[in-house]
């Protein structure tokens, strides 16, 4: 399963997700939007949004922190 996650360091929902995939021993990727602008692009493109934590899984594109849908997709019981 490849998991993207794009972030900034200031974003409170980025560490609750980062905190989640910890908890769960998940790997991820992180990228931090703030000083990668071409990520950011990609991000955009991929979400239609600019705000973050935007997760990639494997194409499923979730905005926010989706605690439900998160677990869903991982197949993580809640």
């Amino acid at each position: 399963m490849n998991i993207t996650i794009y972030s900034t360091p200031t974003c409170p929902f980025c560490k609750q997700v980062k905190d989640f995939f910890k908890k769960h021993d998940i790997e991820y990727k992180d990228i931090d939007v703030s000083v990668n602008q071409e990520a950011a692009q990609e991000m955009i493109q991929k979400s239609s949004q600019m705000g973050v934590p935007v997760i990639d899984i494997d194409g499923d594109i979730l905005i926010g922190f989706d605690k439900e849908k998160l677990s869903e997709l991982l197949h993580i019981e809640s």
